[in-house]
């Protein structure tokens, strides 16, 4: 049974980071054609609200789903939550795309309105194009979430996986017939498609359910009160996107583009390396809480944080110094030029100070919502994004132009991981550490690093990009290794899965 389900877990974990690769590749190809012109800020603004309801709304309706189907009985309960669900998504996600087609020139001029005149013409044909992806990404979310509860993780995983990559292929394909509306066109067959593969993996058994019933029931009400919270906090990062957007949209173009590919290049080693660390954690968690061993809780928080730490801080070290030959490497080709390049260094810079933070402030916001304290962290989060982001982006923006936004997200999700610790301290009596040896020896590890990297970023350069990049790799590997054997520290054996917390 547990080889059965590590199997499941390493399939999962596997075709979840091909979809995260192949979803960059979109934004390297995205770069490619169109580099940080106005036509690649079009696209990705087109693309920013059908995302964010996707992710937002869509996570959040089925994670609910799924907390209160697995409490549900089985029979007939079950059989009519289904078809509840099914058909309050089907309305609501309906009518909010049918508002979206219908009010998308006022809807992108309330938010993007510094565009100008072209790019803002191409941006509202593009969001013509894609907003109906909007319905079927919603509804492939909730398809997922059934296919999951039933254990058919890997197909739901792959459907994500098939949508990413019919996007890329669709885009690419039709460029030279459709040029820059290819991507629109893309996006919504692709999630069409991924509809219909969730379909399929349904088949009978639960397609019979799929049927019109408006009965508001107690596991409606519950689902609808459990999905607000986690709405709101789930929004956070996507409430970042929207509002660099925002802000870019008054600046000269390809700054859109530019922080776009900043931002994605440090969302994904983030996201892998997180969940390095969930994996390992979350399982133990749940138990732990559910058991009400606070000691053990307590545990896997301190260890957890500094796995995070172990894992991402040194990565963050290495994407500073060497931001320059990352964003050469993969982004310089075709229509990205050189002048790209300089637009997006320094933003890559940036953001990558808050990739910690921000995996940081999920992984403390998981304790909350299970010590079932779900509203604070989201009141932290959404003081942070609406208030500390948008003071400190307006404070620097005609000094600093595109870097006060990404300034703006850093330093706010700083303050967010420093207000949740110093919360979680006083409410759920979780202190980041009880071990001033271990934090020393991190200090150390993190401080060593950060020399080292500087040194070989200035004196070991050999002025091609490939061969500096290497270079630099390999002694920050070697650096890291060697002092890893040093300190010793005990949150490598739990990312190694040989720790007890």
């Amino acid at each position: 049974m547990k080889s059965k389900l590590l199997k499941i877990i390493g399939t999962v974990a596997v075709i979840n980071i091909l979809a995260r690769l192949i979803g960059f590749a979109r934004e390297v190809i995205i770069g490619y054609q169109y580099g940080t012109s106005h036509l690649a800020d079009s696209i990705i603004t087109a693309y920013t609200i059908p995302n964010f309801l996707y992710i937002v709304v869509g996570g959040a309706i089925t994670t609910a789903f799924i907390s209160v189907y697995s409490k549900t009985l089985d029979g007939k309960e079950k059989d009519l939550f289904i078809s509840s669900v099914f058909s309050y998504i089907i309305m609501i996600i309906g009518v909010i795309t049918v508002l979206m087609i219908v009010f998308a020139e006022p809807l992108l001029k309330a938010l993007f309105g510094g565009m100008e005149r072209e790019q803002f013409e191409t941006t509202l044909r593009l969001f013509y194009w894609m907003a109906p992806s909007t319905f079927f990404l919603v509804v492939s979310m909730w398809l997922s979430g059934i296919l999951n509860v039933h254990d058919r993780f890997q197909l739901s995983t792959m459907s994500t996986f098939i949508y990413n990559l019919g996007f890329v292929v669709l885009a690419v394909l039709l460029t030279p017939l459709m040029y820059v509306d290819s991507y629109g066109l893309g996006a919504m067959l692709s999630s069409i498609i991924m509809v219909a593969i969730l379909l399929f993996g349904l088949r009978k058994t639960h397609l019979k359910f799929l049927k019109p019933n408006f009965a508001y029931s107690g596991e409606m009400k519950r689902l609808f009160l459990i999905a607000m919270p986690i709405m709101l906090g789930g929004a956070t990062l996507q409430f970042y996107f929207l509002i660099q957007r925002m802000f870019a949209s008054d600046l000269s173009e390809g700054y859109i583009a530019a922080l776009n590919y900043a931002s994605k290049l440090t969302q994904f080693p983030q996201a892998v390396l997180m969940t390095a660390v969930t994996t390992v954690i979350y399982p133990m968690l749940a138990k732990k809480v559910a058991a009400n061993e606070e000691e053990s809780v307590t545990s896997l928080y301190q260890r957890g944080l500094g796995a995070l730490g172990l894992l991402l801080i040194p990565v963050t070290i290495f994407v500073f110094f060497y931001s320059k030959e990352i964003v050469q490497i993969i982004f310089e080709y075709g229509s990205f030029t050189e002048e790209s390049s300089k637009m997006t260094i320094p933003l890559l810079q940036i953001f990558s100070l808050s990739m910690f933070a921000l995996a940081g402030n999920v992984y403390i916001s998981r304790f909350f919502y299970a010590k079932e304290n779900s509203y604070m962290p989201v009141i932290i989060s959404i003081l942070c994004v609406f208030g500390i982001n948008i003071i400190v982006t307006l404070a620097l923006l005609d000094r600093l132009g595109a870097e006060a936004i990404a300034w703006g997200t850093s330093i706010s999700s700083i303050v967010n991981f420093i207000l949740l610790t110093i919360l979680a301290k006083f409410m759920l009596k979780l202190r980041i550490t009880e071990n001033f040896g271990s934090a020393g020896k991190s200090l150390f590890l993190y401080a060593a690093i950060i020399i080292v990297m500087f040194l070989s970023s200035r004196f070991l350069a050999f002025g091609n990009p490939w061969i500096d990049l290497i270079s630099g790799g390999v002694l920050f590997l070697a650096v890291f290794l060697v002092l890893l054997k040093i300190v010793r520290l005990p949150e490598l054996q739990l990312i190694l899965g040989r720790g007890k917390a």
